[in-house]
């Protein structure tokens, strides 16, 4: 059984900490939820009388502009008490319910940084009376990322690192489950930092969910001239914003001319059209990060990318499939083996991931790699830094016979990655076709995603290939 089937809604209370399946558009914790652009204004903050809560129709609720409104236009200004942030969870001693969060906030490791604040999400989601519940009441009863999923569809997702992931996260929060439990044992009711309440799995995803796909990390508390602390917020009303990697809107801190307090401010960064959703750049991110942690994929993503491990006897392989005689991967010779270690593809620790995709289509290290083993003069090599044989825009530095080998690998292994899914594009379209669950269509259009960025780095580098190959015939021509 997958870890995440295993993360199932465990409680009831006056405001029961758990996670309902989601669906196409999940509810809000609130049946009826307090006006959040009401509460926004109340507490001294600004939006714009253009904008509006409404259903968007990919992404469910979100912000939209009932008119024009011109670029440069504030948005939304947030007070500095607005946004929730973790405050004392990390602070050292002392004694009562933050103490007791703060506690378990620091066995929560720094790559789960959502968890952090995820507790005190939940804390303030238990309180009664709770400042931030108008704003917490109006966020989803669930989540549809993956560690949420049916377990049959986390293997639909058929690709390893994100397996692994999925699986990492959900062993965490069944093992911070317990931990949860054993630091809630024998607690006073004052020093419970959950109103009393147990804490599950379940309630731990939902907060882990609200926070990674939510949360924005901006300046804190200044530390010198310049230079501040990086704290992940909460941004009520501001967090409704869809993503765009070409955004109508951004997000920028400023400090009120009055109080001297900070401002965050959403910003027209273009003339907004009416009936537009207000959309922020989330960051370049891969399609990994994106379904992790905000539950959505993005098509034809730039920044997607495919992961693979640096290793000698499957380069070997590919190379030989690719018609390159005799290559040396798995037995470098030393003055190759030196170059390895500069790029940390060899000795004591070396780092064996690599990725194809993205904005390099191959990334340095690994072709300056397959260029380094697949060169047999030494000066020729020596000649050049790292940064050159890194680069896929310095052509055919080791010549072109070199660059072609090189190309052609990984072009073999490209066809090697496509063979380990189980499905073609053509099948996971069809099954898109039938309707399927959520959780199943988006499993199919991260797979099918991650099977593009593949066939796109094999078309380009073909291209590449024809190209240096003419260059090579007309120079023996000539």
């Amino acid at each position: 059984m997958a870890a995440s089937k295993m993360v199932m809604a465990s409680l009831t209370a006056i405001r029961p900490l758990s996670c309902a399946a989601s669906a196409s558009y999940p509810g809000r914790l609130a049946p009826h939820p307090p006006d959040l652009i009401k509460w926004v204004r109340r507490e001294g903050g600004f939006v714009h009388e253009a904008v509006k809560i409404a259903q968007d129709t990919s992404f469910g609720l979100g912000l939209v502009a009932s008119e024009e409104i011109p670029k440069g236009s504030e948005l939304v200004v947030l007070p500095e008490h607005v946004p929730l942030r973790s405050g004392p969870l990390e602070s050292d001693g002392g004694d009562g319910a933050d103490a007791v969060l703060a506690n378990l906030a620091r066995q929560v490791p720094d790559e789960l940084w959502a968890m952090k604040l995820g507790l005190k999400l939940l804390q303030e989601r238990a309180r009664v009376g709770s400042f931030w519940w108008p704003y917490i009441s109006n966020l989803p009863e669930a989540f549809n990322v993956p560690i949420f999923f049916p377990g049959e569809d986390i293997k639909n997702l058929q690709y390893a690192p994100v397996l692994y992931q999925v699986n990492k996260r959900c062993r965490f929060l069944l093992e911070f489950e317990q931990e949860v439990r054993r630091a809630l044992e024998d607690n006073k009711p004052s020093d419970h930092p959950f109103g009393g309440q147990a804490v599950g799995a379940s309630a731990l995803g939902w907060a882990m969910s609200a926070v990674s796909s939510r949360a924005f990390r901006l300046y804190g508390k200044k530390l010198a001239d310049e230079i501040y602390d990086d704290v992940p917020m909460m941004l009520p009303l501001i967090d409704m914003c869809n993503h765009s990697f070409k955004p109508n809107a951004r997000i920028l801190q400023d400090q009120d001319d009055r109080s001297k307090k900070m401002l965050v401010k959403v910003v027209a960064e273009t003339e907004i059209k009416q009936n537009d959703c207000l959309e922020l750049n989330y960051g370049g991110l891969n399609n990994d990060l994106f379904l992790l942690d905000y539950g959505f994929v993005v098509p034809s993503n730039p920044y997607d990318c495919i992961e693979l491990k640096y290793d000698g006897a499957f380069l070997d392989a590919a190379s030989m499939a690719a018609g390159v005689s005799s290559p040396n991967f798995s037995a470098p010779a030393p003055w190759q083996k030196e170059i390895l270690c500069q790029l940390n593809l060899d000795g004591e620790a070396p780092f064996l991931k690599v990725c194809l995709g993205g904005s390099e289509l191959v990334e340095g290290r690994l072709l300056a790699a397959l260029r380094v083993v697949l060169a047999s003069d030494v000066e020729a090599v020596q000649k050049h830094d790292l940064n050159t044989l890194k680069s896929i825009s310095v052509e055919a530095p080791l010549g072109i016979a070199n660059e072609v080998a090189a190309f052609r690998t990984i072009i073999a292994l490209c066809v090697i990655a496509l063979g380990h899914f189980p499905t073609k594009i053509m099948e996971d379209e069809s099954l898109l076709q039938k309707g399927v669950s959520d959780s199943t269509e988006l499993a199919i259009q991260f797979r099918i995603q991650k099977k593009s960025v593949i066939i796109d780095v094999m078309r380009d580098l073909t291209r590449r290939v024809k190209l240096l190959s003419s260059k090579e015939t007309a120079t023996a021509q000539g």
